[in-house]
């Protein structure tokens, strides 16, 4: 069995050229090294897996050739790799710095290449730093760390800084597809941008990743083998699940959820991924911006598609909408309810139903039954219809039996139950609120359809006329209060909507908690469900009004001088 080499490994780049997706450092060391431009000291900083010790090496190599050397000759021996996780100590750097003296046998430098050199301690940092000020002529240190805020800045200000970016989706596809291809391996193009993307940015992790889903699948590397092995939701689920949001599909959108569940996904990885699969959709709406997609040609034809069918304004709701349920996640007990609550807000934003309240909207059950779906019928375990004894089917005989028995029982007496009235409920609590529901439910004798409910014209005058009704009702009721703000002042109608004008907040409030049973009254008076109420508050209309002794003899004042007259003559008080 031949040894096995990872493709991190056997594909290490041997030149710049081969170097993924760091042009502008390449091309830095590179022009260095034609104009006998470069520093003794280098320190190549960045994440994991984007070329560090590979350009490293690359230099170290180029620094020592002059072209004119021969196949067989090997400037390896100038070239010294440590790692500085186990020769971190003062000792370590001492040996280091009696080395550097001696000048190399073959080449021009001597080069040194301290990998994760973060790791030094502070006393091998401040023993390294008068050799790496001022080495000698032929030696070169080349600095590689991941963690750059770790070294002091004694180091960092005695260094030629190269910051490596991390590699792009782009650049890590296209070199998955180079190797694919020598490889003998078909792959498709969304498979590799799946991996690219699973690889955030390293080259290593994306080879990494390229090894293992080809051990997986074989020499065909498809998007679904991909999407199995890395355990990663597909596009096609939110694809499916958009498509569903739009047509109002309610049920099934559910159960696709479930069978995501059912997959071993997290709901709020899921809700997350809807997030962003709304924003896609809404960067793909305009030309300038689709660039921004970092899918493949295959998938980004389905959002240009989908991003048709859907509209500005329900991607602003849904992206809402989804973003609130992924905050809202981690604190929620029931995280399952909360997620599937969402998605039935997003299905319903597109309903062309009634809307009574457009942010919590949700498509009514009634809406699903016209269109021919039923609930699944429940039944009770341990009850079987056809072994029950019909009545009809009794003898005579039998009730005869049941007669004579039922003389000879002793019955209970009847226990006497004594009626408390209940406590009556505050007018400022929510059980108030509570038990008023309560009561209008009781009190409905007609089950009104949420569908075809009646939107009848009425006139002011036919308002006015059920406004009054209700106010004398109230005053038979005992509700002399709430009858005394509502008779303050009369409704204006404008449309279907009532206007009214309250001196001050205090009656805004009180008639804002009642205004259930108000409207509930007045929709059902002049058949019209439109209705609604607008309550503003006018501060002139309140000074209008005089309370005290003092207000009222100010008012007689200015109408009649003479009064004061009287007052002063006759010293009367208020």
């Amino acid at each position: 069995m031949e040894h096995f080499v990872v493709s991190a490994r056997k594909y290490r780049p041997q030149t710049f050229k081969d170097v993924v997706g760091q042009q502008a450092i390449t091309n830095t060391l590179l022009n260095a090294i034609d104009n006998n431009h470069l520093a003794q000291a280098l320190l190549f900083t960045g994440p994991r897996g984007v070329g560090k010790t590979t350009c490293a090496r690359i230099l170290a190599k180029m620094i020592n050739s002059d072209g004119s050397e021969t196949s067989d000759e090997d400037f390896a021996f100038n070239i010294f790799e440590l790692d500085a996780a186990s020769n971190n100590s003062v000792d370590d750097i001492r040996s280091l710095t009696d080395q550097v003296r001696i000048p190399p046998q073959v080449g021009k430098y001597k080069v040194y290449i301290i990998d994760e050199v973060h790791m030094l301690s502070q006393a091998a940092f401040n023993a390294f730093l008068k050799t790496l000020e001022e080495p000698p002529k032929h030696c070169i240190f080349i600095l590689a760390t991941t963690e750059k805020h770790k070294i002091i800045p004694t180091i960092l200000s005695r260094c030629q800084i190269f910051d490596f970016k991390r590699i792009t989706v782009t650049d890590a596809k296209e070199y998955l597809k180079f190797i694919a291809s020598e490889q003998g391996i078909t792959a498709e193009d969304d498979a590799l941008h799946i991996i690219a993307q699973k690889a955030d940015g390293a080259m290593r992790d994306a080879l990494s990743i390229f090894d293992r889903v080809v051990s997986f699948s074989g020499k065909n590397l498809t998007r679904k083998a991909v999407t199995e092995n890395l355990n990663v939701l597909d596009y096609e689920t939110y694809f499916t699940s958009t498509d569903l949001i739009l047509e109002n599909k309610i049920p099934d959108l559910l159960l696709q959820f479930n069978n995501t569940l059912s997959k071993g996904f997290d709901g709020h990885h899921y809700i997350a991924g809807l997030a962003s699969h709304f924003r896609d959709l809404l960067v793909s709406k305009t030309p300038e911006t689709i660039e921004l997609l970092e899918v493949g040609d295959q998938t980004k034809t389905k959002y240009l598609e989908q991003s048709q069918k859907a509209s500005q304004e329900f991607l602003m709701q849904g992206i809402n909408l989804a973003n609130d349920c992924d905050l809202k996640y981690k604190t929620s007990k029931n995280q399952r309810l909360l997620v599937e609550l969402c998605l039935m807000q997003l299905a319903s934003i597109t309903h062309d139903g009634e809307k009574k309240n457009s942010k919590h909207y949700i498509i009514p059950a009634s809406y699903f039954r016209k269109k021919g779906i039923t609930p699944i019928p429940v039944k009770i375990p341990g009850t079987k219809n056809n072994l029950l004894p019909s009545t009809e089917n009794k003898s005579e005989s039998e009730e005869k039996d049941l007669e004579v028995v039922e003389q000879f029982q002793v019955k209970e007496p009847p226990k006497i139950i004594l009626k408390q009235e209940s406590k009556r409920a505050s007018g400022l609590s929510l059980k108030s609120i509570k038990a008023k529901k309560d009561h209008l439910i009781k009190q409905m004798d007609v089950v009104v359809d949420e569908e075809n409910l009646p939107i009848q014209p009425f006139t002011e005058k036919e308002l006015i006329t059920a406004w009054n009704t209700f106010i004398e009702k109230l005053r038979k009721d005992g509700k002399h209060n709430l009858a005394s703000i509502l008779a303050i002042d009369t409704p204006k109608v404008k449309g279907t909507i009532i206007h009214l004008e309250f001196p001050n907040a205090t009656n805004k409030v009180e008639v804002e908690r009642q205004q259930y049973d108000l409207l509930s009254y007045i929709r059902k008076t002049l058949s019209n469900y439109d209705i609604s109420l607008s309550i503003t508050i006018n501060e002139v209309m309140e000074k209008q009004y005089a309370y005290t002794a003092a207000d009222k003899f100010e008012k007689l004042k200015e109408k009649n001088p003479n009064i004061d007259i009287l007052k002063k003559t006759f010293d009367l008080d208020i």
